[in-house]
């Protein structure tokens, strides 16, 4: 059997096998989805706005108490007819201070909470998306994206929900309280509300709906520019790429800082406008009452009760205009967590996953590849068997698609065409974690955590004892070097493992893998980083083992001759054979 090589042209043969993965719902409408997440939590929401309308409905009673209560006692009456103001100022002043703790701490932890589902959520869409490769996505605005962009999206419950309910429940009970009292005061009240409400969220989203994208993306930039300085420090300094990287990255905060400024003097426009409503609808509240007390149509000592209660309604609707700042910006958050979550997963669970399997026996039949129906085929009728105790070297050059080949084998990625069988089942009718139980791939740049010898080997079995630990660290052939560190197994590895050299890291990562106990290993490029004896000699324990588990390697130069049961070589010479 040959492993034929990829080529431009689609193959021929019998139709596709493969399932194509269940499309992503659609993102056209990201605040809806993002209002439906909160479904849960809508309750605590609802309690949130009832508890700020009831604190701010307390402040404006407070007000127009404490304004009755003064221009009484002006009059000097007896103690006893200004006992119930009294009582009422103490009780509502306590009122106050109550719900709006109970509005903070109800709003908040309903956030938070949400903040934490919505965080999970959106990683469980990109995970599947990030074995195969997120084509145009950078480090550092993924970094952005799932965290300021997350959290932006929970300004669209905090503040851009509560504050209109809360408005609307206020500036409707002042407008009503007035209109009781005198019907001129109560629609003053309410045409002063309404371009507060209205007009100016309204004018603030027309001038700021271009910002809040135009924010979004500098500040991917900024944070990638960023990111890519601190990794790619040593190759910029040694080429001297520092001051072109620093300008990329002055660039990019310039633009963010004009976004922020033209926001501000929005913002700032808005909070004059308000004020201007309030002092224009407060002096007008006055105007009419002066007038129905001089022909007594309203007692005198509620004069100042009006006014006053007409310049506390306006505290619920003076968060309106950022409330709608805040919305876009929610909005804007939501479009580029949905644009990156959007293609389909290259892999994704059956509804029905059979149970884990059982056996070993691992078969690729006649499998295709390719990244784009209008991409060239990766892998061409590629077949290839597995099971504990055989071992196969897969040959071949950059390029040639032995990386992708180990990934349909641990589910990354499903075949276009052929199959991947385990156990006689085609891998795509088992949960992926079900698979990668079975099949480990260490890969070429295997990541170490910034933590402990230890916690890094352990990650493949957290209940794994210390005896076990070191077991998998003598197979790797790197116990030796980690016995005598200081620390031992506490060693800190550093970021990426940069404490430790290549060859250490590629190491622990294999131990990490032999402590799995998978039936089958994929090893790709194991000794990339080894001088050429210690190559030799971890290859010898790796591939020495009949009992072990089957091996994959996958190599660029071939193993020691007797070393492996089968040479599968990838290469666009279709003379070669396995």
């Amino acid at each position: 059997m040959t492993a034929r090589p990829p080529t431009g042209r689609p193959p021929t043969g019998r139709p596709p096998t493969a399932r194509p993965p269940t499309a992503r719902p659609p993102t056209a409408r990201p605040l809806a989805a993002l209002l439906a997440a909160a479904r849960p939590a809508a309750h605590r929401f609802a309690a949130a706005a009832l508890c700020g309308a009831l604190a701010l409905g307390a402040g404006a009673a407070l007000m127009g108490t404490s304004g009755y209560l003064i221009s009484r006692a002006a009059l000097r009456p007896e103690l006893g007819a200004l006992a119930l103001a009294i009582t009422a100022v103490r009780a509502l002043s306590l009122a106050r201070a109550v719900f709006r703790y109970a509005e903070r701490l109800v709003a908040h932890d309903a956030s938070l909470r949400l903040l934490a589902a919505l965080r999970v959520r959106w990683f469980r869409r990109l995970e599947p998306l990030v074995p195969a490769g997120l084509p145009g996505a950078r480090g550092g605005d993924l970094l952005a994206r799932f965290v300021a962009d997350v959290d932006a999206t929970q300004h669209l419950y905090l503040r851009g929900l509560v504050p209109p309910l809360v408005a609307l429940a206020v500036g409707a009970g002042s407008a009503a309280a007035l209109a009781a009292l005198l019907p001129a005061a109560g629609l003053w009240l309410l045409l002063g509300l309404l371009p507060a409400a209205l007009v100016l969220p309204a004018a603030t989203v027309a001038l700021t709906r271009g910002t809040a994208r135009r924010r979004a993306d500098a500040r991917g930039t900024l944070d990638a520019e960023t990111v890519e300085l601190v990794h790619a420090s040593p190759d910029l300094v040694a080429f001297g790429g520092v001051d072109g990287q620093l300008a990329r990255i002055a660039a990019a905060d310039a633009v963010l800082a004009r976004v922020a400024r033209r926001d501000a003097r929005v913002a700032a426009s808005g909070a004059a406008a308000t004020v201007l409503l309030t002092s224009a609808t407060t002096l007008a509240v006055l105007v009419a009452g002066l007038a129905a007390v001089q022909r007594d149509a309203l007692p005198g000592v509620l004069l100042a009760a009006l006014a006053l209660v007409a310049t506390a309604a306006f505290e619920a609707v003076r968060p309106l205009p950022d409330a709608a700042r805040d919305l876009l910006t929610a909005h804007r958050a939501a479009v580029r967590l949905a644009a990156l979550t959007a293609p389909a997963p290259p892999a994704a669970d059956p509804p029905a996953p059979l149970p884990a399997p059982r056996g070993d026996l691992l078969r690729v039949r006649d499998v295709h590849v390719r990244y784009g129906p209008d991409s060239p085929w990766v892998l061409t009728g590629v077949d290839l068997d597995l099971r504990p105790g055989r071992r196969v070297a897969l040959l071949g050059p950059s390029g040639s698609g032995k990386t992708t080949l180990a990934h349909l084998l641990v589910r990354f990625r499903d075949p276009d065409r052929g199959r991947v069988t385990l156990d006689g089942r085609d891998l795509r009718d088992y949960a992926q974690d079900d698979v990668r139980k079975v099949v480990v791939l260490v890969g070429q740049d295997a990541h170490l955590f910034a933590t402990t010898i230890r916690a890094n080997v352990r990650l493949a079995r957290p209940d794994a004892t210390e005896p076990e630990i070191v077991a998998a660290l003598r197979r790797a052939r790197v116990w030796d070097w980690v016995a005598n560190l200081p620390e031992g197994l506490d060693t800190e590895v550093g970021e990426h493992g940069v404490r430790v050299s290549g060859g250490q890291r590629q190491r622990i990562a294999l131990a990490r893998a032999f402590l799995t106990g998978a039936r089958i290993l994929v090893l790709d490029e194991p000794t990339a980083h080894l001088d050429p004896g210690a190559a030799r000699d971890l290859l010898a324990d790796i591939l020495g083992d009949a009992a072990g588990p089957g091996i994959l390697l996958i190599t660029h130069t071939p193993p020691p001759p007797g070393t492996v049961d089968e040479i599968v070589h990838l290469t666009p010479d279709p003379a070669e054979r396995k």
